[in-house]
């Protein structure tokens, strides 16, 4: 009858190595949030919004350059000024829902900044576009942001200031 003791203390010792892994729950292995240093970013090419009132569209892709990691939320994009010292935060466009990426080494995947044109001299007057992978709450932006020179023209405001411009969910390539 010693069999039963023993077994019962093999099958208690391989619980916890079952229970420890390193998967998110699917069966797949977890990753590392992706960062810029491990992602080439490309904005353009555009369609431009070519005058005041007309709607512009900017893609901007990621390739993923090392380890699998994954992209959550939505994308940090903002337009700043010449001066750099003021920029504006896009919100994600209406109805858009964040879906978790993961993307192993030499996946793509991309979204979208639309944005509509302004007056010349009533619109905010961007010459920078700078994108962060990580969502940031305060929008205070700072270190991980890649910069790309805005020439699409003025951006419109909407009522209250705030910029008519959105950015997309993150899609995989292809989809």
């Amino acid at each position: 009858m010693r069999a039963t003791p023993i077994a019962v203390f093999a099958l208690a010792a391989l619980l916890p190595l079952t229970a420890c892994d390193d998967t998110g729950g699917d069966g797949k292995p977890e990753s590392a949030a992706c960062s810029l240093d491990e992602v080439s970013v490309a904005a353009g090419p555009a369609s431009v919004a070519p005058a005041a009132g007309d709607t512009g569209e900017v893609p901007v892709s990621l390739t993923n350059r090392s380890a699998t990691c994954t992209l959550d939320g939505f994308p940090r994009v903002r337009l700043a000024t010449a001066g750099d010292s003021d920029a504006l935060r896009l919100s994600p466009a209406e109805g858009a829902k964040a879906q978790k990426l993961t993307l192993a080494k030499g996946d793509s995947a991309s979204f979208t900044l639309t944005y509509v044109r302004g007056p010349a001299d009533d619109g905010w007057n961007a010459t920078t576009l700078r994108v962060a992978l990580a969502d940031d709450p305060d929008g205070s932006g700072g270190p991980g942001e890649q910069a790309f020179r805005w020439s699409y023209g003025p951006v419109a405001r909407k009522d209250g200031g705030t910029l008519d411009a959105t950015v997309s969910a993150y899609q995989r390539a292809g989809d």
